[in-house]
């Protein structure tokens, strides 16, 4: 389930977004977890070896080999490769989340020109709108891991009522092996066009705009497929393999710096003199601190780069089904021509309506601004020159 926490930040006032630190779910915290207890216990392991099992030749030996990790780590282009591929990931998430089709506008269409208020005109505004929510399930069953698990068959389809038996067969008699997710939508097509011959329909330019619609609809499904089709391109080249999801540079880039951290941020013998090893500290907090942010950076990419799982913050998948299907039906049967009844309003006769404030508001309310350049002051009677 998203998690929102737009309420929480409406002011921008005195530990606004440090209250949102305390959250645990859908937090950096859940995410990373358990990475950062695996570095810290791998760190203390050197530790301990470095200052309670190794002879003193051998102590020698190890701080060199610290020393030369701290300076080489520094080489690996953590935060480019890092910023770059998070940067990708987040345009990503949001072409994603605007490919969502919505069949509200439809819905409007085809409850304002499909008229008529006998069974049939009813059926033929049902069944078209179920056509168009039939489609969005098809290719969320496809993309998203939730809604297969609630429809794993078509059978389960036509049990949840977005499709009938005689449909199914339709569907499966099709000899096509790709994604059918658009066959609905022909389906739609043909309906709208027998419901323009009927005449239930009144002019071409009717027909036209809500077949404009559907096909801006089916334009969204074919996005979620090609997003879930073709992955985030590989950022370099020379990598041509992925892991988890995510380029194998970035994984590599992040990992080995922080597998080189594990030696090379190890507290060395002040008494050998060491450049930058004055003081010795058990708990490396400015290293951990880095941890952090790499790795949680790296976890919210791999979170972000596939929103139609099952995480904390994926798209609520089946909500957007059952949504969709209940407003769509809701605009073109129920309130078919159904309208509350027209009366003047409150300020008939009044030229400058001036709703009321609350007690609460009332600071809100400011004048109407004019422009700055109209705040000049200047003697308002001096004559031209």
């Amino acid at each position: 389930m998203t998690v929102t926490y737009s309420r929480r930040v409406a002011d921008a006032g005195l530990g606004t977004f440090s209250r949102l630190l305390l959250r645990w779910k859908g937090s950096i915290y859940k995410l990373l977890y358990r990475e950062l207890i695996i570095f810290t216990v791998l760190y203390y392991f050197f530790s301990s070896v470095y200052r309670f099992v190794l002879n003193e030749d051998q102590k020698r030996l190890f701080e060199k080999l610290s020393m030369y990790c701290d300076r080489y780590a520094e080489l690996i282009p953590v935060s480019f490769v890092l910023g770059f591929y998070v940067t990708l990931v987040v345009s990503r998430w949001w072409g994603q989340f605007e490919s969502v089709p919505w069949p509200d506008r439809l819905a409007a269409l085809v409850g304002g020109h499909v008229r008529g208020i006998d069974e049939t005109a009813r059926l033929t505004r049902r069944t078209l709108m179920r056509y168009a929510n039939l489609s969005g399930a098809l290719i969320y069953r496809s993309v998203s891991t939730a809604v297969y698990k609630r429809f794993p068959t078509m059978e389960h389809l036509v049990q949840a009522g977005l499709m009938t038996t005689e449909e199914l067969r339709h569907l499966e008699a099709l000899p096509s092996p790709h994604n059918k997710f658009w066959v609905p939508c022909m389906w739609f097509v043909n309906l709208a066009l027998r419901a323009r011959t009927e005449g239930r329909i009144n002019n071409d330019v009717a027909l036209t705009a809500i077949l404009a619609e559907l096909n801006s609809l089916r334009t969204k499904c074919m996005k979620l497929y090609g997003y879930d089709w073709i992955s985030l391109p590989l950022v370099y080249t020379q990598v041509s393999e992925v892991v988890l999801g995510r380029p194998l540079v970035v994984t590599v880039a992040v990992y080995s710096f922080f597998l080189a951290c594990l030696i090379g941020r190890q507290f060395l013998d002040p008494a050998q003199g060491y450049p930058g090893h004055d003081l010795d500290f058990y708990l490396p907090v400015f290293t951990l601190l880095q941890f952090f942010f790499y790795v949680g950076w790296l976890k919210v990419a791999e979170q972000l780069i596939n929103p139609f799982g099952e995480d904390d913050d994926d798209f609520e998948t089946n909500w957007l089904v059952d949504r969709n299907l209940q407003v769509s039906l809701l605009s073109v049967d129920e309130m078919y021509d159904s309208l509350p009844a027209v009366e003047k309003d409150k300020y008939w006769n009044e030229s400058e309506p001036q709703p009321p404030y609350t007690a609460a508001s009332a600071e809100h309310r400011k004048p109407s601004f004019m422009g700055s350049a109209l705040d000049i002051r200047f003697d308002k009677f001096s004559c031209y020159r």
